[in-house]
């Protein structure tokens, strides 16, 4: 008996499953909500059972229908195996990866990557999920990202760390700052300059407090931000001075900001790749998780030893 169904109503059927709303759903493949609940209810029909359960809040699975989806994943990737072989990721019908990632690793790190990948494969869509290191490493353990990119994880048994570069925590300030002209800078020098901080929820900032116990002489916040990027931003308007990962400063010819790296002590990270160890990656997000990879050496050259790959 021929199915009367096709390719379209299948994704539409993985998208509302992962999104758990028809509005988010039909967005997702960019057309109305009305057409959206007709291919569901042509491929509930085509089927002859129930794949959704409606409720006023959500849209859940049946049993029939967390079955099919987990099936159909299967059908889908080796789908996207198959068109890769022949014509590359560009011809895929995945249309979006989802990358996490910690803010200081966004600007001057996943822009740059994502520019060259969206050279590569224009047709596919980037989310990323930018958010502290805890929620990063939440996101790609409960499979809402593909991958993230990371400095917490390597002690997880469900997550797959693959570490990227080591780099340390530099003073950022403007170039007409007193520091700016120094090649290092201890911290307690810090303590005579309005200090911009950022909250005790970073990631970042409890990586800080425990290198720094003990110290005599830490520098008081003046000012105090969520984000390590806002931190950057009051650098960048003359309000102080505040303490960054290397990643998130821009390169030396910056107009306005430079790095200083900070010594006694010298307080450094591990940047990596997370990914559940479960997981099997999309063609199209195993490209950009190979990409980021391979474009390490395009960070911020204040980073001090890049890790070999094994």
């Amino acid at each position: 008996m021929a199915m009367n169904f096709d390719l379209s109503d299948l994704l539409a059927f993985r998208a509302v499953a992962e999104l758990g709303s028809f509005r988010k759903a039909a967005e997702s493949v960019h057309i109305s909500q009305p057409a959206f609940s007709r291919r569901i209810e042509k491929l509930e029909g085509a089927l002859g059972a129930r794949l959704l359960e409606r409720t006023t809040r959500r849209v859940n699975l049946t049993t029939v229908g967390r079955d099919f989806d987990r099936q159909l994943r299967q059908i889908l990737d080796a789908l996207d195996t198959t068109l890769l072989g022949i014509r590359g990721v560009a011809a895929t019908r995945m249309g979006e990866v989802t990358v996490a990632c910690v803010p200081s690793a966004v600007n001057y790190f996943l822009s740059r990557v994502i520019a060259i990948y969206h050279e590569r494969y224009p047709r596919i869509r980037v989310k990323i999920m930018d958010d502290s290191a805890n929620e990063v490493l939440i996101a790609v353990a409960r499979g809402e990202a593909d991958f993230g990119l990371n400095f917490m994880g390597a002690q997880e048994n469900d997550v797959e760390f693959e570490p990227l570069l080591e780099e340390q925590f530099v003073a950022a300030c403007r170039r007409d700052h007193p520091l700016a002209g120094k090649q290092q800078v201890r911290w307690a020098e810090l303590a005579q300059y309005d200090y911009i901080t950022v909250g005790k929820a970073s990631g970042n900032r409890l990586l800080l407090d425990q290198a720094l116990a003990g110290l005599p002489g830490q520098p008081r916040s003046m000012y105090e931000t969520q984000h390590g990027t806002t931190a950057i931003g009051l650098v960048e308007a003359g309000l102080g001075v505040a303490v960054v990962p290397a990643m998130a400063m821009p390169s030396r010819d910056h107009p306005l900001l430079v790095s200083v790296p900070l010594i006694e002590p010298v307080i450094k990270r591990k940047m990596g790749l997370i990914r559940r160890r479960s997981s099997v990656l999309s063609p199209a997000a195993q490209q950009l998780y190979n990409l980021c990879a391979e474009m390490q050496t395009m960070t911020n050259p204040v980073i001090l030893r890049r890790s070999k790959k094994k």
